[in-house]
């Protein structure tokens, strides 16, 4: 038997941290207080606790195979958006395969007119809560009305060992138009810049990782204002390629709203912090679109009032993260 006389150096852990838009996560009981008719069972969409329950299983599924393949484990972080309420998270996380993986989550119910929120889950191995919090998002339309909008969930933990901040973001939507409303997502990149700042006054040189469906592309003037003059670096501008490759199609055309960008901390090497690996878009044949004039787009739960029962119309995003020993 021969033996080397070289130790096989070991590949360092991948952590995946994820963001998924899961569309429209509603449970089938109508809210009083919130526009959620065309999700219950007698609404537009005959939203029933079948179809939910269909959805649940699809997106917990989708869940514990991001970035699977090269981590051989779940992600640790995954922001998501879309979720209407407390109980949705609870219901997915107790989902197979999610149920047994122990997520923790952060919540809280934002003044968004539908009743969408966004959330954070967490493995709880790997990441504690030291704080969290919603940062309301002020916009007001043109008329001087304040639009009500989903709030940025803000989240300071430690992730491994190491303490990062994390902004969970689903930004004002291009419904009205997209030149008509960029003054919205331009005002919540400032938000977040703003916070950040406050960080930055207590804490030097600080871990970011923002993620979220910002409803415009990594070239967009809202991405812009967010990252110029920051330490911020965004991994997702290379993925971006209207004719191929993104993370939501319209028309034939890719746009990459869901994004992650972190702070330029991931590309330093010292031991007991994280350094960024990579980046992608989960976008495997199964959370496709099979056949038709919309093969190759995300397979969707509903196509206006028609119920398709796919997944999500915007596939997820994610970056991995080596631990430095």
């Amino acid at each position: 038997m021969r033996f080397s006389l070289f130790k096989q150096k070991k590949e360092p852990q991948l952590y995946t941290v994820a963001f998924y838009n899961l569309e429209n996560l509603f449970d089938t009981v109508d809210d009083e207080k919130t526009l959620d008719d065309d999700f219950t069972p007698t609404g537009y969409k005959k939203w029933t606790k079948k179809r939910y329950h269909k959805k649940l299983f699809k997106l917990a599924k989708v869940i514990s195979k991001i970035g699977y393949e090269s981590a051989n484990t779940p992600p640790v972080l995954v922001g998501i958006a879309e979720v209407e309420n407390e109980e949705v998270i609870k219901d997915l996380l107790y989902t197979e395969p999610l149920r047994d993986i122990d997520y923790g989550y952060v919540h809280y119910d934002s003044p968004d007119e539908r009743g969408i929120d966004t959330g954070l889950l967490y493995l709880k191995s790997n990441f504690e809560v030291i704080h969290s919090e919603p940062v309301t998002l002020l916009i007001h339309n043109l008329k001087g009305v304040r639009d009500t909008t989903r709030d940025i969930l803000y989240v300071k933990g430690i992730l491994n060992g190491e303490v990062v901040h994390l902004f969970v973001n689903h930004w004002p939507s291009r419904r009205d138009g997209s030149s008509e409303t960029d003054y919205k997502r331009v005002e919540a990149a400032k938000t977040v810049r703003k916070v950040m700042t406050e960080i930055e006054e207590a804490e030097v040189d600080p871990n970011y990782i923002i993620m979220g469906d910002f409803n415009d592309n990594p070239s967009s003037e809202s991405i812009q204002t967010l990252i110029k003059d920051t330490n911020l670096y965004n991994p997702m501008e290379k993925l971006h390629t209207p004719s191929h490759k993104g993370s939501t199609n319209y028309k034939k055309s890719w746009s990459l709203f869901d994004q992650i960008m972190v702070s330029h901390n991931f590309f330093n090497y010292e031991k007991g912090t994280h350094s960024f690996a990579h980046a992608n878009i989960f976008d495997d044949t199964f959370l496709t679109e099979f056949k038709g004039k919309y093969k190759g787009s995300p397979y969707r739960t509903y196509a206006g009032s028609k119920y398709l029962g796919g997944y999500s119309d915007h596939f997820p995003v994610y970056i991995q993260l080596k631990l430095n020993s």
